[in-house]
């Protein structure tokens, strides 16, 4: 099989990694942080150790504020819930996926927050201006995406996070698709939150990702539980990241995710991207050159995006097209809305979706050839 489904989920992953973390997973597999025996002490070493390195690739100078969470969907309900309160208003963006206008929505229709969405260009990017011009007195947070799931393409959230902050108002940032494509630095970029998954492009497991919080930002806590710390207190922990985190920790996750971030290092993200940007050139080449392919928001340049591109073919829905390109080509690719029913409604693609292809790092040529005739064929009939 051919797999181009890589914004939704890495795969394969790289030699080793999910075999490393089950073999310390076997040795140190008890709970974290409860308990006062060697093991639970050195499963929190362990812990601490993927913690400080999240923290240091993006550019966070406290390890204790990365509070591991189930995935990117999980820390963005975090951030939105635990920052908002009864009559604040928070811009988002038109690229968003649901993990940021569902939350959004929800407080909305219970009559908290209000809420607006800044749209994007014919670029498919969300300028500074476009968000600055949506901001009110009540306006308490920015939340908008790094990169869209749907055009790849990468937004100007340093720009934008200047621009707020000297209205005191934090960014959160969805890394979703970021993280591990190009090179993120909290501190240098102003972002106040970011949220991050680990089985995209930090090639770990499902179900680990997290939430990093600089020191000058305060989360609410919006879950509540155990913490192994505190328990004759019926108060939940405000220490981080234990305000954060209730509940035991995906402690095989953790050890997941940590492996797949050491491979993402040892390739270096810039030498990823750049790889990832020239397979994305051929890819958008080849499709554009196709009659009846209508290729979305990709020309010029194609080193501000990360590896997803949308498209469709004339006639023929994108349901179809990924059917045939399953079960007659045996290439796997992701078709329709894909979480994200803003940016389908503008780009006029909201009854349908559109067919979404998206590399990774073991993607190659020969793929990207092979997708390209079987496009050929499916528009030529």
């Amino acid at each position: 099989m051919i797999y181009l489904d890589n914004a939704a989920t890495t795969f394969p992953k790289a030699p080793r990694t999910l075999e490393r973390a089950l073999e310390r997973y076997r040795d140190l597999g008890v709970s974290p942080g409860r308990g006062s025996h060697d093991l639970a002490l050195r499963a929190g070493d362990a812990v601490d150790e993927v913690r400080s390195a999240v923290a240091a690739f993006f550019g966070a100078p406290e390890p204790e504020r990365v509070a591991f969470g189930a995935n990117a969907t999980d820390a963005l309900n975090t951030a939105i819930l635990g920052l908002l309160r009864p009559g604040d208003h928070a811009v988002a963006t038109r690229l968003e996926h649901n993990s940021v206008l569902r939350p959004l929505h929800h407080l909305t229709q219970a009559g908290v927050i209000a809420w607006d969405a800044a749209p994007f260009d014919e670029r498919g990017i969300v300028t500074p201006d476009a968000v600055e011009a949506l901001l009110r007195p009540e306006t308490r947070l920015v939340v908008m995406t790094h990169a869209s799931n749907v055009l790849g393409t990468v937004q100007p959230v340093a720009e934008v996070a200047r621009r707020c902050a000297a209205r005191g108002i934090p960014v959160v940032v969805d890394a979703a698709q970021s993280a591990g494509q190009v090179p993120i630095d909290m501190a240098a970029m102003g972002i106040a939150a970011l949220a991050f998954t680990g089985h995209k492009s930090l090639y770990g497991p499902p179900g680990i990702g997290g939430l990093v919080v600089m020191p000058s930002l305060e989360v609410a806590t919006t879950r509540f539980g155990g913490t192994g710390v505190d328990s004759a207190s019926l108060v939940h922990t405000q220490a981080y990241p234990l305000r954060l985190e209730a509940g035991t920790l995906n402690l095989l996750g953790v050890l997941g995710l940590g492996e797949g971030l050491a491979f993402v290092r040892a390739q270096g993200v810039e030498a990823l991207h750049a790889r990832e940007v020239a397979l994305l050139t051929r890819l958008r080449d080849g499709l554009a050159a196709i009659d009846g392919v209508t290729v979305y928001r990709a020309d010029g340049d194609l080193a501000g995006r990360v590896g997803v591109l949308a498209c469709n073919v004339a006639g023929i829905d994108p349901e179809d097209v990924g059917a045939i390109l399953d079960g007659d080509f045996d290439i796997a690719v992701r078709v329709g809305v894909h979480c994200a029913p803003l940016v389908h409604r503008d780009l006029g693609t909201i009854e349908r979706g559109s067919v979404r292809f998206s590399l990774g790092a073991f993607s190659t040529e020969a793929d990207v050839d092979a997708a390209v005739a079987a496009m050929r064929a499916i528009a030529g009939g």
